[in-house]
């Protein structure tokens, strides 16, 4: 299933919200009118799709790396992922 306009209008978005000089969330409102917490959301399950992956590789890429990241650190935990004896 290819994507529909607003999967584009979010990835679009998360490629150059920053141009606009403002705040992220500033441009998700004023762009799709929506909040940050629901484009976040809606970003998260464009990261696992194949065809945002071929909308925009590069980005898709970088947010699935991201995610890695933030996952990898949580399970680390306080001690740095070494047990304290």
């Amino acid at each position: 299933m290819a994507l529909c306009e607003r999967d584009r209008a979010v990835l679009d978005l998360e490629r150059t919200w920053w141009l606009d000089g403002g705040t992220k969330t500033a441009a998700v409102r004023g762009r799709l009118g929506i909040s940050l917490s629901r484009f976040n959301q809606l970003l998260g399950q464009l990261a696992s799709s194949k065809d945002a992956e071929e909308y925009d590789p590069l980005l898709v890429r970088r947010l699935r790396r991201a995610k890695l990241e933030r996952r990898w650190r949580m399970n680390e935990g306080p001690a740095g992922g070494r047990r304290q004896r």
